[in-house]
C-alpha cells in the first residue's frame, strides 16, 4: 500500500501543476523555443528562482507538458480510440484538448532543433506506438506480428495527418469522410493476414 502523500508532497504537486498550467498558456502563445523563463514566471505569477526550486530548466517543464499529453492519450486510446470509434474521431476531427494538439504541433518543431525535446518525442512517439499495438492485437489476435506493426503505423498516419490537418479548415463533408474512413479501415483491418 502506498503510503499517502504529507501536507508538502501535496502543496508542492500543487505549484508544479500551477507552473506547468501556465507554462501551457505561456508556450502556446510564443512557442517553447521564444518563450523566455521570465514569460513564464510572469504568466505563473511567480519569480523564475521560484520556478527553478520545481523544475531545473525548461526543458524539464517541456518533458513534463509532453509526459501529461502522452499519460492523457493513452487514457483516451484506451477508453475511446478502438478502431471501431476510429472513423468518427477523424471524419469529425475530434479530439480531447485542441490545445493539446497545438503543444504537440509545437514540440515537432522544437524537436527540429533540441535534441532532448526530440529525445522525448521519440520516447513518447514510442509509448503511444506499443501502447497502439497492445491493443490491436487484442482486436485482431489472428494478424502476425509484422502486419499488427503495418497497421498502426498506417493508423498513426492517418491520426497524425488529422491532427495536424485541424490547423485548416475541413475542406470535405464530415459524413462523407466517415464513410471514407470505415471503407480504409475496414480494408486495412478485415483483409487476411499474408
Amino acid at each position: 500500500m502506498d503510503p499517502q502523500p504529507s501536507a508538502r508532497d501535496l502543496r508542492h504537486r500543487q505549484r508544479q501543476d500551477e507552473i506547468i498550467t501556465a507554462a501551457r498558456r505561456c508556450f502556446r502563445q510564443y512557442g517553447f523555443h521564444a518563450a523566455s523563463m521570465a514569460q513564464l514566471a510572469s504568466e505563473a505569477q511567480l519569480s523564475v528562482g521560484q520556478i527553478y526550486r520545481y523544475f531545473i530548466n525548461k526543458d524539464a517543464i517541456i518533458e513534463e507538458i509532453v509526459k501529461r499529453i502522452i499519460d492523457q492519450r493513452m487514457v483516451e486510446i484506451s477508453n475511446s480510440t478502438h478502431t471501431p470509434k476510429l472513423p468518427a474521431l477523424l471524419a469529425w476531427r475530434k479530439v480531447a484538448d485542441e490545445n493539446d494538439e497545438a503543444l504537440m504541433l509545437e514540440v515537432a518543431a522544437e524537436a527540429t532543433r533540441n535534441p532532448r525535446v526530440a529525445s522525448m518525442l521519440a520516447e513518447a512517439d514510442n509509448r503511444t506506438f506499443n501502447h497502439a499495438l497492445q491493443t490491436l492485437q487484442q482486436e485482431h489476435p489472428q494478424f502476425s506480428e509484422e502486419k499488427i506493426r503495418a497497421c498502426v503505423e498506417v493508423l498513426a498516419v492517418m491520426v497524425e495527418g488529422t491532427a495536424f490537418r485541424r490547423l485548416t479548415p475541413q475542406k470535405a463533408s464530415a459524413e462523407r469522410l466517415y464513410l471514407i474512413y470505415q471503407q480504409l479501415l475496414k480494408q486495412l483491418l478485415e483483409t487476411e493476414d499474408k
